[in-house]
């Protein structure tokens, strides 16, 4: 039931991001949050820093921050599947209906 004041008050969360426009913008950063997350976990557990895992990539410094960056959504799959790689991981990914 929603509100003559408030469209959204009875909606749930998806729809009002749909609704906004901004769904898969949120998407996305929700997800890259996690990959970064996922391999800032792993070069921990390796004891792996940033300038080794660029040096074994072939790759700056400041191109593995901003695969670790959560903020930024633009990596390739080619860049995530080496990375995790390298760190003894690999990617799945999954496409699931909505």
């Amino acid at each position: 039931m929603k509100s003559k004041n408030n469209p959204h008050i009875g909606s749930n969360f998806d729809d009002f991001l749909r609704e906004e426009g901004i769904y898969e913008e949120v998407e996305a950063a929700a997800l890259k949050k996690v990959i970064a997350s996922a391999l800032t976990r792993q070069m921990k557990r390796r004891h792996i820093s940033v300038s080794r895992l660029a040096a074994v990539l072939g790759t700056s410094r400041a191109a593995v921050n901003r695969v670790l960056d959560d903020q930024n959504t633009s990596i390739t799959l080619t860049t995530l599947s080496r990375t995790a790689s390298v760190l003894g991981c690999k990617v799945k990914l999954e496409i699931v209906a909505a």
